[in-house]
C-alpha cells in the first residue's frame, strides 16, 4: 500500500468514527443543513475587525457566535450589505471591550463569512464560516466600527515531503483517538469533512488545534504560524496533552460509576438480605434493633420514675416512626443520650486515709499542708460515710500541681475522673446543653462527663474557673452557680435532656490561679485549698524523684547515660526556673535531656555528666542572677504576692532638688499602690519629729518615689508600711543596715493591716536570702500555720502601728 493510499485509510477510518460517535447513517450532512455554502475565491481587501475573547477563531472551524447587539450592531450590519458578507475575527485575550484599543489586536487574524444572522434579547448570533488568514496592513478606523486593509499571506507548505506526511499521519491518528472519548469532537470532523480534503495538511493542522481545550494565547501562536510544518510542531503536543486529559476523565468517570454500581448491588443485596430474614423470622428492622437496644441498657439501673415515663414516650413514638424520617434520627439521639446515663450506678468509695496519704505521697512532693488539708477533708467523709456533694477549689500559680493533685484525689477515693476546662466558656450551652429544637443540639459538659465516666459520683475537675468568659450566649459563671450549690444540683436540669439528674453525689475539684476575677457568689460556695508555691528544696525533690525519671523514661534513654548532679540541678532550680512551680522546670530538664542525647549520639560517649561548670552548654547563660538586695539611703525592700507566686519588691525614694515641694511617683502603679504611696507620704509628714526627721526636710523637697521593673504592672496595697519607711529613711539620711523586708497596708492614724500571700512572701524572702521579716500583727495566725521548714531560721517581728515597723526598722 502506498504512503497515498495509507493516508487516505487512516483518514476514512476517522471518518467513519466520527459518524459511528453520532449515529450516522454513512453519509455526511452539508453543515447547518446547507445554510453554510462553500466559501468563494473572492476575498476583500477591506474587512471589518470583531475582536473575540476566549480563543482564537480557525480557518478550519465552523460554529456559531455570540456578541453583543449593542455594540457590534453596526458593525455587523455594515458586513450584512457588502457583497462578499466577510468579518475580520481577531482574539484579543481578556482585554475588556471599554478599555480596547486598535493596538491591542493581534497582526494575524481570521477571515470568515457571515451566514444566518439573527438578533434577540441584546444579542446577535451568526454563523461564521472560517476562511483564510489575514493580516493587517493598515488601519482605515482606529473605532468601532473598525475597518481596515488586509493581506492574505500564503502558508508555505511541502505536501510530498515525508517529515510533513508523518506529522500529518500523527495529527490523524491523534483524531482518531479522540473520538471514541468524546463524541462532540465527532460534530467538529463532520463540518470539516464537508469542506476540506484529508491530504490538505493546513487545514487539517488547524481543524487539529481548534478541537483542543488549550489557552487562548498558545493558540493564537499556532494561528499565527504561517510554515504548516512549524505549526504541525506546535499542535502535536496540544492534542497528545488532550487525548491525555480525556483518557484520564473517562477513567474517572468509570472509577465513580464502578463504585455507584458496587454501592447500589450492595444496598439492593442487604435489603434482600433484611427481607429474607424478616420472612423466617430470625432478624428484626432498624427500629426494632434500637428499641430492644435501649431498653437492654436500662437493665440494671434505677430510673426515677419521672425519668421512665419519659423514656417509655420517646421510645413508644419512635416505634412508630419512619426510619428514614429526620424525627426519627433526632428522638433515637436523645433517647441514646437517656439511656446512657448512670441512673443509680455507684463506684465504692476507698475511704482509707493511710492509702490516701500513700497514694498523695507518691505522686506529691512539698505541700505538706495542702495534703493535710485533703486528708482532714476525707477523714470528714469517712464519718459522713461519703465525700459527695462537696466542691473543692484548688488555688495557686500555674504549675504547682492543681491537676495532678485533682487526679491524686480521685484515685485516694478510688472514683473515676473526669476533667475539663471551662477557661474561655462564654456559652451557658456548654453547662447546661442546648435545647433540642436546635440543629445540632447537645448535652452540656457534665452531661457528657456522666455518660463517659459511666457512674454518677466521679471525681469532676473544672479546670480554669477563673477564667470564665461571658457573652451574648449567656453567662456560664450564672449556669455554674445551680451545678455547685449542694442544695440545687440534686435536680440538676439540662436542657438537651429536659430531666432532672443527681449531682449531689459529684466530688467536684475545681482549679484557679486567682480568686479575684470568680464571682462572689460561685466562691461563697467553694471550699478553698490554697497551692502557694515550692522552694527550692521541694523543687529539687520534685525534680528527682518525679520530673527527671519521667523525662528519661518518656524518651527511653537509661539513667545511668545521662548523669545530672545535685549541684547543677540547684543551679538550674535558681538560675533558670524560678517561678512559683514546676513547669518551667521541666521545660529546662527537657532541654538538658534533649541536648545529651545530640551528644550521646554524635561523640557515641558511653554517657554524659552534666555538672555546674558545664551546665551552661546545655541551657545557656542563667535567665536569673542571684537577686541582689537593693541598699542605701532611701531603698527599702517590701514583698508583693502575684499569680505567679511571691517576689521581693525593692522601692527607692530620692530627693532631687531642693527649688520647691513635690511628690512623683514612677514604676507602672496602679490605682491602689498609688493611694498607698500618698498615704504614705501624708503620713510621713505628719510625723517628723517623732520617727527624728527634719521638720523642715520636705518642705522644699522634690522626692521622687520609684518601684523598678518599672514596666511591669503592680498594685495592691500591702507596700505601704515599705513606703512610709523608704521616705523616713530618705529623711533621717539613715539606710537600712541589713537584709530585712516588709509587708503590710498602713492607715493615715499609723495602724498597719494585714495583707495576703503571707506564705509567698515568706518564700520570696528566702530565695533572697532575706531572713527577717516585719509583719502585720494580724497575719500572725497565718504565719504561724505555715510549715516548719518555712519558718526555720527567720526572724518575724509583729506590727500593729508603723512605730513597730519603725522600732525595728530603724532601731529606735
Amino acid at each position: 500500500m502506498s504512503d497515498h493510499d495509507q493516508d487516505e485509510h487512516n483518514w476514512q477510518q476517522a471518518r467513519e468514527a466520527a459518524e459511528e460517535a453520532l449515529g450516522s447513517d454513512g453519509e455526511v450532512d452539508e453543515v447547518a443543513n446547507n445554510a453554510v455554502v462553500p466559501a468563494s475565491d473572492y476575498l476583500p481587501e477591506r474587512i471589518y475587525l470583531l475582536p473575540i475573547h476566549n480563543r482564537p477563531f480557525f480557518p478550519a472551524q465552523v460554529q456559531p457566535l455570540v456578541i453583543n447587539r449593542e455594540r457590534w450592531e453596526e458593525t455587523m450590519r455594515r458586513v450584512g450589505n457588502t457583497p462578499h458578507h466577510t468579518l475580520g475575527v481577531a482574539f484579543v485575550g481578556d482585554k475588556a471591550v471599554d478599555d480596547l484599543g486598535h493596538d491591542h489586536f493581534p497582526e494575524i487574524g481570521t477571515a470568515v463569512k457571515v451566514h444566518k444572522m439573527q438578533g434577540e434579547e441584546g444579542q446577535l448570533q451568526f454563523i461564521a464560516q472560517g476562511m483564510r488568514r489575514f493580516r493587517i496592513q493598515r488601519w482605515l478606523s482606529k473605532k468601532p466600527p473598525y475597518l481596515v486593509e488586509v493581506s492574505y499571506p500564503r502558508e508555505p507548505v511541502k505536501a510530498d515531503e515525508d517529515e510533513t506526511r508523518a506529522y500529518a499521519m500523527a495529527i490523524i491518528n491523534g483524531i482518531k483517538e479522540l473520538l471514541p472519548i468524546n463524541p462532540l469532537y465527532g460534530e467538529e470532523l463532520k463540518h470539516y469533512l464537508n469542506r476540506f480534503s484529508p491530504h490538505e495538511p493546513g487545514p487539517l493542522t488547524d481543524f487539529a488545534a481548534a478541537i483542543t481545550s488549550a489557552k487562548g494565547r498558545e493558540l493564537q501562536t499556532v494561528l499565527e504560524t504561517l510554515p504548516v510544518q512549524e505549526r504541525m510542531e506546535k499542535v502535536l503536543p496540544l492534542l497528545r496533552k488532550e487525548i491525555d486529559v480525556a483518557q484520564l476523565q473517562t477513567e474517572i468517570s468509570e472509577q465513580v460509576n464502578a463504585q455507584m454500581q458496587e454501592r447500589q448491588r450492595e444496598f439492593f443485596l442487604r435489603e434482600q438480605l433484611k427481607v429474607i430474614q424478616r420472612e423466617l423470622g430470625i432478624s428484626k428492622d432498624d427500629r426494632e434493633n434500637d428499641v430492644d437496644t435501649f431498653r437492654d441498657r436500662l437493665e440494671g439501673l434505677v430510673v426515677p420514675p419521672k425519668v421512665l415515663t419519659r423514656i417509655e414516650e420517646e421510645l413508644d413514638k419512635l416505634s412508630v416512626l419512619e426510619t428514614g424520617s429526620p424525627e426519627y434520627g433526632t428522638t433515637r439521639n436523645y433517647l441514646d443520650w437517656l439511656t446512657s446515663m448512670p441512673w443509680g450506678v455507684r463506684s465504692q468509695d476507698q475511704l482509707d486515709l493511710a492509702h490516701a496519704r500513700k497514694v498523695l505521697d507518691r505522686d506529691h512532693d512539698g505541700l505538706k499542708d495542702v495534703k493535710e488539708r485533703i486528708i482532714e477533708f476525707l477523714a470528714e467523709g469517712t464519718f459522713k460515710g461519703d465525700v459527695g456533694g462537696s466542691i473543692v477549689l484548688l488555688v495557686g500559680p500555674p504549675g504547682v500541681g492543681k491537676t495532678s493533685v485533682g487526679r491524686s484525689i480521685a484515685e485516694a477515693l478510688g472514683r473515676e475522673f473526669y476533667r475539663f476546662s471551662v477557661g474561655g466558656m462564654r456559652d451557658e450551652a456548654e453547662i447546661k446543653g442546648h435545647r433540642r429544637t436546635y440543629i445540632g443540639a447537645m448535652p452540656g459538659k457534665l452531661v457528657q462527663a456522666l455518660k463517659e465516666v459511666e457512674v454518677e459520683n466521679p471525681v469532676i475537675m473544672l479546670d480554669e474557673i477563673d477564667k470564665l468568659g461571658r457573652s451574648f450566649q449567656g453567662d456560664p459563671a450564672s449556669a455554674l452557680l445551680e451545678v455547685l450549690d449542694p442544695e440545687q444540683n440534686v435536680d440538676f436540669l439540662d436542657h438537651y435532656l429536659d430531666v432532672r439528674l443527681d449531682l449531689s453525689k459529684v466530688l467536684f475539684v475545681c482549679t484557679a490561679n486567682t480568686l479575684d476575677s470568680i464571682p462572689g457568689p460561685l466562691l461563697d460556695r467553694m471550699e478553698q485549698i490554697r497551692l502557694s508555691g515550692y522552694i527550692a528544696e521541694e523543687k529539687m525533690a520534685i525534680a528527682k524523684n518525679h520530673l527527671w525519671p519521667k523525662l528519661l523514661e518518656r524518651d527511653k534513654i537509661p539513667r545511668k547515660r545521662i548523669n545530672l548532679t545535685d549541684a547543677a540541678l540547684r543551679q538550674v532550680i535558681e538560675g533558670y526556673a524560678r517561678e512559683a512551680g514546676v513547669r518551667q522546670l521541666e521545660k529546662q530538664l527537657h532541654s538538658i535531656v534533649r541536648k545529651s542525647a545530640v551528644k550521646l549520639l554524635e561523640s557515641e560517649q558511653a554517657s554524659v555528666r552534666i555538672s555546674v561548670k558545664n551546665l551552661e552548654e546545655f541551657l545557656g547563660a542563667p535567665m536569673f542572677r542571684q537577686e541582689q538586695v537593693l541598699k542605701g539611703e532611701g531603698v527599702v525592700t517590701g514583698l508583693a504576692w502575684t499569680s505567679m507566686g511571691g517576689a521581693t519588691l525593692p522601692i527607692e525614694a530620692g530627693k532631687v532638688h531642693s527649688l520647691t515641694r513635690g511628690f512623683k511617683l514612677t514604676g507602672k502603679l496602679g490605682e491602689v499602690m498609688q493611694e498607698s504611696a500618698n498615704i504614705a507620704y501624708s503620713y510621713a509628714l505628719g510625723h517628723l519629729a517623732e520617727y527624728g526627721v527634719e521638720i523642715d526636710f520636705f518642705d522644699s523637697a522634690f522626692v521622687h518615689l520609684h518601684v523598678p521593673e518599672g514596666a511591669t504592672p503592680k498594685d495592691g496595697p500591702s507596700a505601704g508600711v515599705t513606703m512610709t519607711t523608704a521616705l523616713l529613711s530618705l529623711g533621717r539620711h539613715q539606710g537600712i543596715d541589713r537584709p530585712l523586708a516588709m509587708t503590710g497596708e498602713l492607715t493615715l492614724t499609723g495602724q498597719v493591716l494585714p495583707v495576703g500571700g503571707i506564705r509567698e512572701k515568706i518564700i520570696a524572702a528566702r530565695r533572697s536570702k532575706i531572713f527577717e521579716v516585719i509583719l502585720p500583727e494580724a497575719n500572725r495566725r497565718d504565719y504561724d500555720e505555715l510549715p516548719d521548714f518555712l519558718k526555720e531560721g527567720v526572724t518575724v517581728h509583729f506590727a500593729k502601728r508603723y512605730q513597730d515597723v519603725a522600732k525595728v526598722a530603724f532601731k529606735l
